[in-house]
């Protein structure tokens, strides 16, 4: 018979679910696996997500992109840390997504050291 604690199953989702993290300077921004984050984040990031998906409508893709590091950021002052660093460079931005998603793949490993 297999035996676990509850602190075995939380060490391996962090392995398994874990956070992205990205240095900004002395500060760790961790963006949080969307697994990982209560329903209501959950709902607003599906929410953002489909406003970067609309086609033929204007939209600010970088007002999207900062709304989104402030739902996935561990903390606001992680988000802000972030929003300031990069700016308004879209490149940076649509980057710092790509190794996002790429790290929350069901069952992928997180980029993150933790």
């Amino acid at each position: 018979m297999s035996s676990f604690s509850l602190d075995d199953i939380r060490a391996a989702a962090d392995r398994k679910y874990g956070s992205t993290d990205i240095e900004v300077g002395d500060t760790v921004v961790r963006l949080l696996n969307p697994l990982r984050m209560p329903k209501a984040q959950r709902d607003k990031l599906i929410g953002i997500q489909k406003e970067m998906e609309v086609e033929g409508e204007e939209v600010d893709q970088v007002v999207v992109f900062q709304n989104a590091i402030r739902t996935i950021a561990q903390t606001a002052t992680q988000a802000n840390a972030l929003i300031k660093a990069i700016g308004d460079d879209l490149g940076v931005l649509a980057e710092v997504f790509e190794r996002y998603t790429e790290g929350q793949s069901v069952g992928e490993a997180s980029s993150s050291a933790a």
